[in-house]
């Protein structure tokens, strides 16, 4: 009877241990909804936890969707990390970030071929944005950059272009976006884009795999895009630094208020040590900038390379931000007026394979993309200029639908007609691609932001691939295809198509309308 006592005591004695560590466990737990530049500062956030024995937890988002989770009624995140404090300042409209502050700057630049740089008289010498618009005016140059709808680099170097040709006003105001020689200007800029992308880390890793003059990022993915260029023999990137246009990505730490003073109080440590001098010096060796104006004295010149046009003893100068409604309808403006055309293919698989889920989410998907209430939300609506084919497809191209514009009533024609064909028969991913592309490429295609986007839930019967590698590489334009991943679809062969067109897979099996629209996002 003894023994049992005993045992049971030890029992209970270990089950209120366990009750009691669980709970712990989840009040250590701290939750930061962060952009995906900061995953490069990982182990400073593991050395903190170890240290301080709390949990803390990295969910990366796109700009846009930490600008949407921060417009939640219950936001389930205990801090917010974006690359710039104007995701906060659109999307904290209940004013519930407190205590928020810069961890790092890195400037939005452009990365240019130093002998290109060179030729354009760029070498050495403040550069002016109205200088990069001569220089695409006179096809000398083209750049890659990312969406400013989705991203911050995109947007940061947007925001700079539009304070720069509207002169440099002290701050923009609404009513100098109506300014009809700037939409005229900013589009001159913006057809010297040669690739869009919604993540400024993926359009680094593109250029680095193709043969490209020059890029817009930030000045700490040039810097790793150079030491990668370097390792592998190739010609670095020379830094411009727009002078009257110039912003920094300023990096805020904010806490989300929930009336939690424990939370709080885990916050303010894990800001104080980011910020303490120790953790400063190593986020230098990240690339990034660190103290007031990004003016950094004394750096590793292997980082921050004058040889690359890296000037770090000079205070920068940026831009002084415009109020958030200003920027949210600038970006409004940028998507449906001021980009560079999107010209995109859909080709929609509507094998027998996708009966039930997957026809149910690919018509959920696209209308989201279609209907114009909804893709606003998501700043992904479309621009007065764009074009979008659809080509729905089994075991053979089943029609090819176009729009004669993008009005509502065209936009919503399509959409029916998307939501009307039912699935049925077998699978060629490569048919409708092939067709795709040489449409493209009959086009003035140096007009648009070419891109397909290939849905499929299956693999391919039939095996076109060389046929589809030939075409492209005789047509020998940069037209990527982006594939859609669902159900039981043959990675592989999705693989193999994006990287012979330097697209992306987007993984659609867990968020198949999430996917649909990241996709979108890159052209």
């Amino acid at each position: 009877m003894k023994i049992l006592f005993r045992w049971t005591l030890v029992f209970i004695v270990l089950f209120l241990v366990q009750c009691d560590s669980g709970k712990m466990a989840q009040s250590n737990g701290f939750t930061i909804l962060s952009g995906s530049e900061n995953k490069t500062l990982q182990p400073l956030l593991k050395d903190f936890s170890d240290k301080e024995g709390v949990s803390i937890q990295m969910k990366y988002k796109g700009s846009v969707d930490i600008m949407l989770e921060l417009e939640k009624e219950d936001i389930p995140y205990d801090a917010v990390w974006p690359a710039n404090s104007l995701w906060i300042s659109i999307g904290d409209k209940k004013h519930r970030v407190k205590h928020s502050k810069s961890i790092m700057t890195s400037p939005v630049v452009f990365g240019i071929k130093k002998s290109l740089a060179k030729k354009l008289g760029f070498i050495g010498k403040p550069v002016r944005v109205k200088d990069i618009l001569k220089a695409v005016l006179d096809k000398k140059l083209r750049f890659m950059m990312t969406s400013a709808t989705q991203s911050n680099s995109g947007a940061s170097a947007y925001i700079g272009f539009l304070y720069a040709l509207l002169g440099n006003p002290e701050v923009i105001k609404k009513e100098d976006l109506k300014n009809p020689n700037l939409k005229k200007q900013i589009r001159k800029l913006f057809k010297g884009i040669n690739r869009s992308s919604g993540s400024s880390g993926w359009l680094k890793d593109l250029f680095l795999k193709g043969h490209y003059d020059a890029m817009v990022n930030y000045e700490a993915l040039i810097i790793e895009a150079n030491q990668e260029l370097i390792r592998e023999g190739r010609e670095p990137l020379y830094l411009v630094y727009p002078v009257d246009g110039l912003v920094l990505a300023d990096s805020p730490l904010g806490y989300i208020n929930k009336g939690d003073p424990e939370k709080e109080k885990v916050f303010k440590k894990l800001q104080s040590y980011l910020l303490s001098k120790d953790v400063q010096d190593k986020i230098l060796g990240y690339g990034r900038r660190t103290g007031f104006g990004g003016q950094l004295g004394q750096v590793d010149k292997a980082i921050f390379n004058p040889a690359w046009g890296i000037d770090t003893n000079k205070i920068l100068s940026p831009i002084k931000l415009p109020a958030a409604d200003v920027i949210y309808e600038s970006l409004n403006l940028y998507q449906t007026d001021f980009r560079k055309p999107s010209y995109t293919i859909f080709c929609l698989d509507y094998s027998g394979s996708m009966k039930g889920e997957g026809i149910e989410k690919l018509k959920e998907g696209m209308t989201l993309l279609l209907d114009q209430e909804i893709a606003k939300r998501y700043l992904i609506h479309t621009g007065s200029d764009d074009k979008i084919v659809v080509i729905p497809f089994s075991s053979k191209i089943i029609s090819e639908w176009k729009t004669a514009n993008t009005s509502e009533k065209d936009l919503k024609q399509l959409l029916q007609k998307i939501l009307d064909l039912e699935p049925g028969g077998g699978t060629d991913i490569y048919s409708p691609v092939i067709q795709a592309i040489s449409n493209l490429a009959k086009e003035n295609i140096d007009q648009y932001v070419p891109a397909v986007i290939l849905l499929t839930d299956g693999r391919s019967g039939i095996n076109k691939f060389q046929e589809l590698k030939t075409l492209w590489d005789t047509k020998g334009q940069d037209i990527p295809v982006f594939s859609i991943l669902f159900g039981h679809a043959s990675k592989d062969q999705l693989q193999e198509i994006t990287d012979l067109t330097r697209g992306r897979i987007f993984d659609g099996r867990n968020d198949l309308v999430k996917a649909f629209r990241k996709a979108k996002g890159y052209n």
